[in-house]
């Protein structure tokens, strides 16, 4: 039994409408369309949401191996899906060196990193993006989990946290090792 897939999923503020295998919802932030698999059946009760195995489907030992896969995956999806309906997922990111910052320009981000040009990156549709006055801190939010995470990794890569000093890109809850510079001999 998928121990992820058997939790029920919370629908509170959100209006959800299953028409077979799809689950039509609708949020503050957010609406849209999430298709289940014929393996699994959906049932909203008490203003909760439960996936569940159909047995109808699954018949031999390989199928039901299948299903239990894809209940949890597709618990997980819907949870995430109907979380950033309800209320935007956010991170933070920190800009550590000095002159090391960001600035909005449009639907752009221009970052100043200590190459010798400055870096432009385009902000994609369904994020926004916000810079405090010094540039080094900016938060990024969107109702697709997937979408912000992949976002900020974007953003890290430019110039990743260095161990010695500790300059660069990094999340706000992210933990940099530092290093002791100069121990070699002497």
């Amino acid at each position: 039994m998928s121990k992820i897939g058997r939790k029920p999923i919370s629908i509170d503020g959100l209006s959800v409408d299953i028409k077979g295998q799809a689950v039509h919802y609708k949020g503050a932030h957010a609406s849209g369309i999430h298709q289940v698999p014929q393996e699994l059946s959906v049932l909203a009760k008490d203003k909760k949401l439960y996936l569940a195995i159909n047995e109808h489907v699954v018949t031999s030992h390989r199928q039901e191996a299948l299903a239990k896969r894809l209940w949890g995956l597709h618990r997980a999806l819907l949870a995430n899906e109907l979380g950033g309906a309800a209320q935007e997922f956010e991170k933070g990111l920190d800009i550590n060196g000095l002159g090391y910052k960001a600035a909005l320009a449009g639907k752009k981000i221009i970052f100043t990193l200590g190459y010798s040009h400055k870096i432009e990156k385009d902000i994609p549709t369904g994020i926004s993006v916000e810079i405090d006055k010094s540039g080094q801190k900016i938060k990024v939010k969107s109702s697709d989990k997937f979408l912000v995470g992949q976002f900020c990794r974007n953003i890290k890569e430019l110039r990743l946290p260095e161990p010695y000093k500790g300059k660069g890109i990094k999340l706000q809850n992210e933990v940099i090792f530092r290093k002791a510079a100069g121990k070699g001999k002497k």
